[in-house]
């Protein structure tokens, strides 16, 4: 399905999980996985010690080349490496550009407060300027298989959501899977301001059958099935309870070219879904 993955690769048991995950892919379906190792430059810290981005270089030019050479190994495909100078988001999305990745492969942790900052950096800044496709990996490398089995779609009925939708089908059909489609339904309450009656109630609960019909029908035009899901409350939330209720091996989510305001739009669903998933979660473009 992707010719060539880009990992986002540090050194970190999450981004060897990310790169376990794209080559165990790679063996089995086919495809060119390319790692990417950034090398922060600060000119106000290398005016002062020039010679610690050197040292930096050959740290990142050994490490790539020992993950190379193991993974090459124990997988039987041929790993590429790539060492650049510059913002990891930044180097990271400018390679996949440039070598059409379909899509890029990262690990993160699940962290909250401080150090959701942190991950915001980076992963997100990735995901809100990618050219393709980006799944990121939480789980630890033992459990990386390469394989979706059960997929979570978190669906509204637009366009994106549709793609993402296709998607999912084409990760779970590689492995006989199946794929569920959540309408999270906002609260009424929470949209007006008005408590609401019992014909807008069904109002609404005739609407979310339309959407998900959308998503039986977009399905069936290509080649699957899906069983649909409809509940009230935030979407995060929703996505995040229904994936660990239902054991799901990866999350499906749709998304847009947002910057600058946007991102932070951005933010309040998809990085909250990230951040709290019990699995991988891919962000379709």
């Amino acid at each position: 399905m992707y010719e060539t993955t880009i990992v986002g690769f540090d050194g970190s048991e999450y981004s060897k999980a990310a790169l376990i995950d794209a080559s165990k892919r790679a063996k089995v379906h086919g495809g060119r996985v390319v790692l990417v190792h950034a090398v922060y430059f600060d000119e106000e810290e290398f005016g002062i010690a020039p010679v610690q981005l050197e040292k930096r270089f050959e740290v990142g030019n050994k490490l790539c080349t020992q993950t190379r050479e193991k993974y090459n190994a124990e997988f039987g495909i041929e790993l590429e490496s790539l060492i650049c100078q510059g913002e990891p988001p930044e180097i990271i999305n400018t390679v996949a550009r440039e070598r059409g990745a379909g899509l890029i492969a990262m690990g993160t942790h699940g962290r909250r407060g401080i150090k959701r900052m942190i991950m915001g950096s980076v992963t997100a800044s990735v995901i809100a300027s990618s050219p393709c496709d980006v799944l990121v990996v939480k789980k630890p490398c033992s459990d990386c298989t390469g394989e979706y089995k059960s997929v979570l779609v978190a669906f509204d009925g637009s366009e994106n959501s549709k793609k993402a939708l296709i998607k999912a089908g084409q990760f779970a059909g590689e492995n006989g899977g199946e794929v569920t489609v959540l309408y999270a339904m906002p609260r009424y309450e929470e949209m007006i301001g008005f408590m609401r009656t019992e014909s807008i109630k069904k109002s609404m609960f005739d609407e979310a059958e339309k959407v998900v019909e959308v998503a039986r029908k977009t399905a069936a035009e290509n080649g699957f099935t899906v069983a649909t899901m409809v509940q009230e409350g935030s979407a995060a939330d929703r996505v995040v309870d229904n994936a660990m209720k239902l054991k799901k091996d990866l999350i499906v989510m749709g998304t847009f070219g947002w910057t600058g305001v946007n991102r932070a739009i951005m933010g309040s669903t998809t990085e909250r879904v990230i951040m709290n998933s019990p699995c991988p979660v891919l962000v379709v473009r």
